[in-house]
C-alpha cells in the first residue's frame, strides 16, 4: 500500500520521546527530509543511539570497549544533523489539549516543559519484572547501565550464575557467560528452551547448550531470588554468585496509558498504517507499539530493532508528506548459541495450530553447501505452508553455517506474496564453497511442489502413530548398517536399492509409511510404490526428524 501525506508546512518543532533505535531514526531521517525544523530528543538514559542488541556480547567480552555499542552521543547528533538531544531527561507527562510536554532532568532534578507540534514517541519495551520474592536482586540487560551493572559485578570473579528465561536474550546472555568462565545453570518455565520455535527444532539448541557445559533446566519455575542463588518451587535451590533476567519485554505504555492514548490487546499502542496515534498530533514507533502480523493480520507484539528502524522512517516521512508502504511484520529473528545458529520468520507450527489455521510442514536436513567440497555441515529446516492458498507461514532452520541467508531468503519470499512452491523456481547464487545446484531454499519448493500436486503424500512424525495402531506397515529403505544403528519400533527394513527385487514381502492391499534417515530416499520409495498401486506416506523428515521428535516430547523414548 503506498499513500502520500500532505505536508503540514506549520510544523516547526518535532519533539521525540526516546532517542535509541524508532526515535533516532526519526530525527535522523526528518533532519535530512527538514533542514529547517526543530527536532529535540529526549532519552531518559544516559546514552542515546546505543546498540542494545549488542550488550550481551560487550558483557561477554567479545566488544571491547562500550564506546563500540554506543554509535553516536548527543555532541555528534548536533555536529552531523543539528538535533537537540537532551540525555537523562524523562518525559513525565503530556498535556494534549495544550501539546506540551513535561519533562525531568534526572540528574538534577531541574523540570521543564516543551511544546510540540508533533510528537513522537519511542519509549521501547522493558524488563518483565514477575512478582517473585527477591527479584530485586536480578540482572536484567536492556540499557548501557545495565551492562554496566552486570560487567562490575563479573569483576568480582563469580563462579556461577543463573539465568531465568531461556528465550533469545537469555541464550545470548547464557553463551556470553560461559565465554566468561562461568557455571551457568538457564533456568525456563516452558517446556523447551527458545519457546518462539517448535520443539523438534528447539531440541538441538539444548543440546548444544548442555555440550557445552550449561545445566538446562525446563519447567522449572523460580520461588525465590536469595542473596546465594534461587530456590525452584519444587524446593530445589540452585546456587548463584550472580542472577540475570531474561523472561521477556513488555511495552514500555506508562506514559502512553497516562495520557490517554489507545492501547491494543498487547499493551502495546495502537496505532494505523502511519504509526499515529489516537492522538492526530502523536506517533509511536518501535517495541512501544502492537505490530500488525503479517500471518496472521492480527495485533502482535514483535520487539524487533529492524522494525523500530522503520518505524522511525516512516513516520518522518508521512510528517513530510512522502508516499508510504504500510509493511506488517513477520517476526524474523536469529540467535547464535555457540556453534549453532537458530533463526525462524512468520509463525512457529504450535502458533499456527493456536490460530486454528490450515497447513503442511516440512523437514529437511540438506547440508550448506556441496558436500565435496570441505567444511559442509548439516541444516535443519522446517517449512510451514498452506495446503490452500499454497503461501508461506513460517520457516525455522538451524545449523552452523548458512541459517542467516536461508531464513533471509525464505523472509524475502514472504515478503513479495511468493507462494512455497515457488521457491523451487528462485535462481540462487551457486559455487560448491556457498551452496548446491540445489539450494536447501530450493529443494523445501520442490518438496512443497510435490506436496502441493499430489506427487507424493507425506505424514508428519505426528501423525505416525495413529497410523501405526490402524495397521500400517513402517518400511524403513535405509541401508541395513543404518537400521541397525537405530531404527522406529516395529519397522521391517528394505533397502531402497533392492525395493523392486522384494515387492513380494510387502503385503497387497497394505497401507505403508516409508522413511528414510532424511526423506529423500523415502520420497524415491514412495513414488514406486504408488505408481505400483500401494496406498503409502512417506515420513516427513525421516529417521532423523522422528528422533528429535522423540527427544522433544518424549525423552524416556528417544532413541
Amino acid at each position: 500500500m503506498t499513500k502520500k501525506a500532505q505536508k503540514d508546512d506549520q510544523i516547526k518543532r518535532i519533539v521525540i520521546i526516546g532517542g535509541v533505535a524508532g526515535g533516532m531514526s526519526a530525527a535522523t531521517r526528518l533532519r535530512r527530509l527538514d533542514a529547517s525544523a526543530e527536532i529535540i530528543v529526549l532519552e531518559r538514559s544516559a546514552y542515546v543511539s546505543y546498540a542494545n542488541c549488542g550488550l550481551p556480547y560487550y558483557v561477554g567480552g567479545l566488544i571491547d570497549s562500550e564506546d563500540e555499542i554506543t554509535l553516536q552521543t548527543p555532541e555528534s547528533l548536533y555536529k552531523r544533523f543539528r538535533l537537540d538531544v537532551k540525555i537523562n531527561h524523562k518525559a513525565v507527562d503530556v498535556d494534549t489539549s495544550r501539546k506540551l510536554v513535561s519533562y525531568q532532568n534526572i540528574a538534577t532534578g531541574e523540570t521543564g516543559e516543551l511544546s510540540y507540534d508533533k510528537l513522537i514517541i519511542s519509549t521501547g519495551a522493558k524488563p518483565v519484572h514477575p512478582d517473585i520474592l527477591g527479584y530485586h536482586r536480578v540482572h536484567t540487560l536492556r540499557t548501557v547501565e545495565d551492562a554496566t551493572r552486570l560487567l562490575k559485578s563479573l569483576e568480582e570473579t563469580p563462579k556461577t550464575a543463573v539465568v531465568i528465561g531461556a528465550g533469545f536474550i537469555g541464550l545470548e546472555i547464557t553463551e556470553n557467560l560461559i565465554n566468561q568462565g562461568l557455571e551457568v545453570h538457564l533456568i525456563e518455565a516452558t517446556d523447551q528452551v527458545l519457546p518462539p520455535l517448535d520443539a523438534e527444532m528447539a531440541i538441538l539448541i539444548q543440546d548444544e547448550l548442555e555440550k557445552n557445559g550449561v545445566n538446562v533446566m525446563t519447567n522449572s519455575f523460580v520461588k525465590e531470588v536469595t542473596d546465594n542463588g534461587i530456590i525452584l518451587s519444587d524446593g530445589t535451590e540452585i546456587t548463584a554468585d550472580i542472577a540475570v533476567g531474561a523472561i521477556g519485554v513488555r511495552p514500555d505504555n506508562e506514559l502512553a496509558k497516562k495520557i490517554g492514548l489507545q492501547l491494543g490487546p498487547t499493551g502495546g499502542i495502537a496505532v494505523d498504517e502511519y504509526n499515529l496515534t489516537s492522538d492526530k498530533d502523536i506517533y509511536a514507533v518501535g517495541d512501544v507499539v502492537e505490530k500488525m502480523d503479517a500471518v496472521t493480520t492480527e495485533p502482535s507484539f514483535i520487539a524487533l530493532a529492524n522494525v523500530a528502524n522503520r518505524h522511525g522512517r516512516r513516520v518522518a516521512d508521512h510528517i513530510c508528506g512522502l508516499p508510504l508502504r504500510y509493511s506488517p511484520s513477520l517476526g524474523t529473528a536469529i540467535v547464535r548459541i555457540f556453534t549453532l545458529t537458530a533463526a525462524s520468520v512468520g509463525l512457529s507450527e504450535k502458533k499456527l495450530i493456536s490460530h486454528n489455521i490450515d497447513y503442511k510442514a516440512i523437514h529437511i536436513h540438506p547440508y550448506n553447501h556441496a558436500t565435496y567440497y570441505p567444511g559442509a555441515t548439516v541444516l535443519t529446516m522446517k517449512l510451514l505452508f498452506s495446503p490452500t492458498t499454497k503461501s508461506i507461514l513460517g520457516a525455522q532452520i538451524i545449523g552452523e553455517q548458512g541459517a542467516d541467508k536461508r531464513i533471509d531468503v525464505i523472509a524475502t519470499a514472504m515478503t513479495g506474496d511468493l507462494t512455497a512452491d515457488k521457491l523451487a523456481d528462485l535462481e540462487l547464487a551457486y559455487a560448491p564453497p556457498f551452496s548446491s545446484a540445489k539450494d536447501p531454499v530450493n529443494m523445501l519448493g520442490y518438496i512443497a511442489e510435490n506436496i502441493l500436486n499430489g506427487e507424493c503424500n507425506v505424514l508428519n512424525v505426528k501423525e505416525l502413530e495413529e497410523a501405526m495402531s490402524n495397521g500400517w506397515m513402517l518400511l524403513d529403505v535405509r541401508t541395513r548398517s543404518e537400521f541397525r544403528r537405530g531404527s522406529i519400533e516395529s519397522a521391517i527394513n528394505i533397502p531402497v536399492d533392492e525395493l523392486r527385487e522384494r515387492l513380494n514381502e510387502i503385503p497387497q492391499g497394505k497401507k505403508i509409511v516409508v522413511y528414510c534417515e532424511v526423506g529423500l530416499r523415502g520420497h524415491t520409495a514412495t513414488t514406486l510404490l504408488q505408481e505400483l498401486g500401494y496406498i503409502v506416506r512417506n515420513l516427513d523428515g525421516g529417521y532423523r526428524t522422528y528422533v528429535f521428535h522423540q527427544k522433544a516430547t518424549k525423552p524416556s523414548e528417544a532413541i
